[in-house]
């Protein structure tokens, strides 16, 4: 999906009940606008390692149901 839109990442990723982390801005705007199997954002300042920890976090604290149209931020 290398040619891909946002808009098509998000919905393959939903129809995957797939939750998508990223660092566009843009898909803030497209969580608010369409239905998504959740969204994990960390800005682009942001070091590996934290971006790391807070996806184990998630992982490890949150279920696939609790991410269902919510955004995450790392």
């Amino acid at each position: 999906m290398l040619n891909a839109s946002d808009e098509e990442h998000l919905l393959r990723a939903r129809e995957e009940g797939r939750v998508i982390f990223t660092q566009n801005d843009d898909f803030l705007r497209l969580a608010a606008a369409a239905e998504n199997a959740g969204i994990v954002y960390a800005t682009q300042d942001k070091p590996v390692r934290e971006i790391i920890s807070g996806l184990m976090l998630i992982y490890q604290v949150l279920e696939a149901e609790e991410m269902w149209n919510h955004v995450e931020y790392v």
